[in-house]
């Protein structure tokens, strides 16, 4: 056990669920009791769900229990025809799906990060193309009856803020009272191959940096009193994981083109939000209503 925590927490740091079983399955060689998972294919993109069903297997891979659902978004690096609108489709159902909302329950999306350090930025630029309806619903509820009411918040970090984003979003969430939390996060990996080509959806919520070593409060149902879905993407890799030893102990690495791909990954998120939440719109409509 000792050993195997090392493993998953130094070495192999990482938020994905998929990475931290993989880890399991390659250095003790057989399947984890408490672990399902399973392969598939939708709509063209590679799908990878691992469900953590108890509490032994949470504590293992070091993750909470819950559904981890890790979407490919190799069609997309690859400039696939029409891969954009396949890939936030597939991400929409399945924030739709773990959401299980009625169309009229109210959602509050946050961004977790720093809009000034570009591989912490995923959650700010996801934040920027989610639509907000919170307010027209409530003083044009015919002219938007097809809008489920969504708020959006940013919380910057505690370097810049002197908050903790924890206390800004249990504070937002006592005042508009939403049905359900959508978080957005840069994530940490452990596979470069997935640095900003992967993105995971869970329903266990979220630990802000943890990924990186800098844990702070957790944001889930137990902590907020409302359902949690956080949606991220790996950016940095620890670099302990490549090799080097001591010598990058501490260090992160980002791949080279982590400028565009930050800003593709925010973009991606918030139009699968978008279409997760809204009836009957599509990219081209959410296109024009972003700018």
């Amino acid at each position: 056990m000792a050993q195997e925590e090392n493993l998953l927490n130094n070495s192999f740091r990482t938020d994905l669920a998929c990475e931290s079983r993989d880890v399991w399955l390659r250095t003790r060689g057989a399947a984890l009791a408490g672990v399902s998972a399973r392969q598939e294919t939708r709509d063209g993109l590679g799908v990878e769900t691992v469900e953590i069903l108890d509490e032994g297997a949470a504590e293992e891979l070091c993750k909470p229990m819950g559904r981890y659902v890790t979407i490919s978004l190799d069609a997309l690096v690859r400039r696939e025809e029409d891969a954009f609108r396949r890939a936030c489709g597939v991400l929409a159902r399945e924030i739709r799906t773990q959401l299980a909302m009625e169309p009229e329950e109210s959602v509050l999306v946050v961004g977790l990060g720093n809009p000034d350090i570009t591989p912490d930025a995923v959650g700010p630029l996801a934040a920027e193309c989610v639509l907000v309806t919170r307010h027209l619903k409530t003083r044009l509820p015919e002219e938007f009856a097809a809008f489920r009411p969504v708020s959006v918040f940013r919380t910057g970090v505690l370097g810049t803020t002197g908050m903790e984003s924890a206390a800004q979003i249990r504070t937002l969430v006592r005042e508009l009272k939403p049905d359900c939390l959508i978080v957005i996060d840069a994530l940490a990996g452990a596979d470069p191959s997935r640095l900003c080509r992967t993105v995971q959806v869970c329903d266990s919520g979220i630990a802000p940096g943890s990924g990186v070593g800098n844990d702070r409060e957790p944001l889930n149902r137990d902590t907020l009193g409302i359902p949690v879905v956080a949606v991220g993407v790996p950016t940095v890799i620890d670099a302990s994981a490549l090799g080097g030893g001591d010598a990058v102990a501490g260090m992160f690495v980002t791949p080279r083109n982590i400028d565009s791909d930050v800003r593709r990954a925010g973009r991606l998120i918030a139009y699968g939000i978008n279409l997760a939440l809204h009836r009957d719109i599509t990219v081209a409509d959410i296109d024009m209503l972003v700018g």
